[in-house]
């Protein structure tokens, strides 16, 4: 009863809880989420995520950032030519534009 009240509501915020069976290793599946990132494409122009942490060396943060950004002109129609320009930024610091 309480999926079919609050599972509209909770995918659409991507909070839905993930079901996890007796097999399954709960440290690794709590590393595989907290490692996923989500983009939502709606009506808007402008589109966030995060791609690193503090504790990560700038090679990691490096190879999250390519591969976001590789992924995400896949999942465009036109690929690259949807890309107007992309910035990075940290959480108190100016945006740099890298594209």
């Amino acid at each position: 009863r309480i999926p079919r009240i609050l599972g509209p509501t909770l995918s659409k915020a991507g909070k839905f809880p993930t079901a996890l069976t007796d097999n399954d290793d709960v440290a690794q599946k709590i590393t595989e989420l907290q490692s996923t990132i989500k983009f939502q494409l709606k009506k808007v122009l402008c589109l966030n995520t995060a791609i690193g942490h503090v504790k990560m060396t700038e090679e990691e943060i490096y190879k999250n950032l390519v591969l976001s950004i590789n992924f995400l002109c896949s999942l465009l129609k036109k690929k690259w030519q949807n890309v107007k320009c992309l910035y990075i930024k940290t959480t108190m610091g100016h945006p740099i534009r890298i594209y």
